[in-house]
């Protein structure tokens, strides 16, 4: 039985991803439920719209980093490479997250001593990396109001995950996709898409006026109106004492390296590039609890980790290494951004509006 069923999975995912095979009639099979799905969610969207459910509104411009295609497309990363980006410009940043997999509730701040099972795992990787103020909640809008109760220097607000999350009023919206790009271009579970596209345009309830929406591909296989983000990983490795090692020393030394995220053979496919052999690779699902992971699963000799993971294992295995993904905003996506915040307009904004160009 459970074979079947992942025969099942694998079709469909082949199929949500255009390709050929049997896995189009399960397609065709579930397209009246899609359909039921993209009803529920314009109906939702056109209440938010018309003001029948309300937005709730930030003192602070509010950017929106999301996805509209189901599983990981690289989008936590590039939320650390755009909060670095803005603290590199002189801005005060606080960062939103739902916190999934955390098992914990209600809103909380995440400092770099929480655990992932407390605030999750990304938003924990967040604090730990761009060392800014990080609160997760379900409700974002209260969660930020929380946040800037505590940190009332903060400018500007970025929401990690929550594209469809209308609840929390926005200034500037960055849409992620990876290879796949919109697969099949169905909707959930026909296909891979949380929401149409092409989005309609989403308007300010008040002011009426547009959210720009950037759409950028972390797999450099962006379209017409997109921007292509470069991803490579570091020539280094960290230990949980912040002890760093060349990648390099582990050319002639076969090692280890698993990965709990969306695509692990990506992980791995950066470290062959990068001239390590693996003696032994570790897939798990993302969000994985790695907590209770025994050491001997992971072999003998040194063991690499994507930084995601080491959040969750250096409490218990302080000995793996992790190796940072860096990602790159390119120049055209940065002007991108300073033209929208400058265009919000937001009082907070305005000093250091005038420092930049004094």
């Amino acid at each position: 039985m459970g074979i079947r069923m992942q025969a099942l999975s694998q079709a469909l995912m082949r199929a949500w991803k255009g390709q050929g095979g049997w896995g189009q009639m399960l397609v065709m099979a579930l397209l009246p439920i899609s359909w039921a799905f993209k009803l529920l969610v314009s109906l939702r969207r056109y209440l938010y719209q018309r003001g029948v459910l309300l937005q709730q509104h930030l003192p602070v411009p509010v950017i929106v980093v999301g996805n509209v295609m189901v599983g990981g497309v690289g989008k936590t990363p590039l939320t650390m490479a755009l909060v670095h980006y803005l603290t590199a410009q002189g801005l005060r940043v606080g960062v939103l997250s739902r916190g999934y997999g955390r098992k914990s509730s209600g809103i909380q701040a995440v400092t770099p001593n929480s655990t992932a099972d407390e605030v999750g795992d990304e938003p924990l990787l967040i604090a730990r990396n761009c060392q800014v103020p990080v609160y997760v909640g379900s409700h974002r809008a209260e969660a930020g109001r929380m946040l800037l109760s505590q940190h009332p220097d903060v400018q500007v607000m970025v929401c990690d995950d929550g594209l469809q999350h209308w609840q929390l009023g926005r200034d500037l919206e960055i849409c992620v996709f990876d290879e796949r790009h919109v697969g099949n271009a169905h909707q959930l579970p026909a296909g891979p898409l949380r929401e149409s596209w092409p989005r309609q345009a989403w308007h300010h309830p008040v002011t009426q006026a547009p959210i720009p929406c950037l759409v950028v591909n972390t797999a450099g296989k962006a379209g017409p109106n997109e921007f292509n983000v470069h991803r490579s990983l570091a020539d280094f490795a960290l230990q949980a004492d912040g002890t760093q090692r060349p990648l390099s020393s582990w050319r002639d030394t076969a090692v280890s390296a698993l990965a709990g995220i969306a695509k692990p053979e990506v992980f791995f496919a950066m470290l062959r590039a990068k001239g390590l052999t693996l003696s032994h690779t570790l897939s798990l699902p993302d969000h994985a609890d790695l907590q209770t992971l025994a050491r001997h699963a992971m072999q003998e000799g040194d063991v690499l980790c994507t930084e995601k993971d080491a959040v969750k294992l250096w409490p218990h295995h302080p000995e793996v290494w992790a190796v940072p993904l860096q990602t790159e905003l390119p120049p055209e996506l940065r002007q991108a951004i300073d033209a929208h915040l400058l265009a919000t307009q937001h009082p907070k904004l305005s000093s250091h509006h005038g420092q930049q160009t004094a």
